[in-house]
């Protein structure tokens, strides 16, 4: 290895891009096997959905043979409901080694598999009436995306019976940007977002304004096509990011969509603190309002 291979081209703060093209991660890659959680009854498989390029998804089933969990209360007074929903994970390959639009393309790949049902544990437990399009991060960018080329274009499916039917989009923490740095983003993190978006997503159509990472730029497709009957925005007050997710649900709003917008902050939190706190009890309260979007109440 030469000298110059270890030069530092792209740092961040998620990974380093070297001037020999080797990427080194600094969080998110951890991974536990499939199988049965003891804990929530809830059981896990991974399954191949494209050979070629080694995408899969791991899907999650639970407890099925039991009446439905009434909301129980922990000591704290707090409520937990349960999802009871087959969920469908995708593995969409990983920028910058496969740069974006892969992830997305990944990602339409296994939106369209998993209306199909084409997997036993789908075709036996899913509704295909009932299907909601959800992510976290990165992934909620995805989730506004998919639902754009699903409100586009409709699903692959569309000609099964019964049809697939979208009824609700769910974004958590949104990860979106924009060329134009807007009031109320902090241009530490504004400057930091766009060296990591030109980083994920060299071949973007006019840099940060692309219509994939900034929903709102002019060009964009209209919110108004966006697929489904409801749509969850969720935010958190010390999340960077969060000035873009409230515009966004105020853009939906404004947008003529035909469904309903609904919003919710968890204050005191930074981005994604769900995951690494998921028992505190602004993430319980993030969850309760999640799985009572989902149940439709």
């Amino acid at each position: 290895m030469d000298s110059g291979s270890t030069e530092i081209v792209v740092d961040c703060g998620f990974f380093r891009i070297y001037s020999d093209g080797r990427v080194e991660r600094f969080a998110g890659m951890e991974t536990v096997p499939a199988g049965f959680d003891a804990d929530t009854g809830v059981t896990s498989k991974d399954v191949v959905i494209d050979a070629n390029t080694g995408v899969a998804t791991r899907l999650y089933l639970p407890a099925i043979h039991t009446a439905p969990s009434p909301p129980q209360s922990d000591d704290n007074g707090s409520h937990h409901l349960f999802a009871r929903v087959v969920a469908v994970s995708v593995g969409y390959r990983l920028a910058p080694e496969h740069p974006l639009p892969a992830a997305y393309e990944d990602s339409w790949a296994a939106l369209n598999w998993a209306v199909s049902r084409a997997d036993p544990w789908l075709s036996a437990h899913g509704d295909p009436g009932r299907v909601f399009v959800a992510g976290g991060s990165a992934g909620a960018n995805i989730a506004h995306n998919m639902a754009i080329a699903a409100g586009a274009s409709g699903l692959r499916a569309a000609e099964q019976e019964p049809p697939p039917r979208v009824e609700g989009v769910l974004l958590l923490h949104p990860s979106f940007a924009g060329e134009q740095r807007m009031e109320e983003e902090e241009d530490g993190f504004w400057q930091a977002n766009k060296r990591r978006w030109g980083a994920i997503f060299p071949g973007a159509r006019d840099g940060l304004d692309d219509p994939r990472i900034n929903p709102m730029a002019a060009g964009a497709p209209s919110l108004a096509k966006l697929v489904g009957e409801r749509l969850l925005v969720c935010t958190a007050s010390e999340d960077p990011r969060a000035p873009r997710g409230r515009a966004y649900c105020e853009a939906a709003r404004a947008s003529g969509w035909r469904g309903k917008v609904e919003w919710f902050e968890s204050q005191n939190e930074g981005h994604a603190f769900f995951v690494a706190g998921h028992g505190s009890p602004e993430a319980v309260a993030l969850m309760d309002r999640v799985v009572a979007f989902i149940a439709g109440h």
